[in-house]
């Protein structure tokens, strides 16, 4: 199976143009590439973005009621959406998230034949008491209760306290917690996000044994996202 490699804009960029910009940028730079790359825009891009893969930031259930602002699986499938993005830890933290609200998001994307990114990962606080193998196994154990389609999902690991500060987790500790993901689940792909760029990408991939990157920051600048993408081939 190819690494699988993920642009996650968040909250950028600011205009149509720039982002039909960047994503021209990386199309026409990863060339023919064995690995698979997903570009997670903002919802407001998708129906603009054409050539590449193209995932979603977020999704939500639907349970028969009317949700103002809601996106469904079932619209994100028409657009020609393949992957979302579920439980990031800016959404467990801003949009309050629950373990279990997560769980609901994974099964309406696989209702629905998209594919998952299902995003782990211990706070500070957390990796500080000695906690991290206990919160890395509720989120998955609650995540994925109740779902067979395990080869639909990939999960990737992101330490919240490694996303957007530069301060990268490093690889043989990566190497400990993918391992031990491993173990509670036979997921399709495990993923390392959290300051990735491309002077550290490789490693995680040919050393610390994931099966591709979430990249956040990094992927707004085609040139680095083409670097990192290179590196995991």
């Amino acid at each position: 199976m190819k690494n699988l490699i993920v642009a996650n804009w968040k909250m950028n960029p600011v205009s149509q143009e720039e982002a039909e910009d960047i994503f021209e940028g990386i199309k026409n730079g990863i060339g023919d590439t064995s690995a698979e790359v997903v570009v997670c825009p903002p919802f407001v891009y998708l129906p603009l973005l054409k050539g590449l893969t193209i995932g979603a930031q977020n999704v939500f259930y639907s349970d028969g009621h009317a949700l103002t602002g809601g996106i469904s699986g079932a619209m994100l499938k028409d657009l020609g959406v393949e992957y979302v993005i579920i439980g990031h830890s800016e959404s467990r933290r801003y949009l309050k998230e629950t373990d279990e609200i997560v769980n609901k998001k994974i099964k309406e994307s696989l209702e629905n034949k998209l594919k998952v990114i299902f995003c782990t990962g211990e706070t500070a606080e957390e990796k500080d008491a000695g906690k991290k193998n206990e919160v890395l196994e509720r989120q998955i154990r609650i995540g994925l209760a109740g779902v067979g389609d395990l080869e639909n999902i990939n999960v990737a690991y992101e330490p919240v306290w490694a996303i957007g500060t530069g301060n990268n987790c490093g690889v043989e500790e990566t190497k400990k917690s993918i391992d031990f993901i491993r173990k509670l689940a036979k997921v399709s792909r495990i993923l390392y996000g959290g300051s990735v760029k491309s002077e550290n990408s490789g490693d995680y991939v040919k050393s610390a044994g994931a099966n591709g990157l979430l990249v956040g920051g990094a992927s707004l600048n085609p040139e680095e996202f083409v670097k990192i993408v290179k590196s995991a081939e």
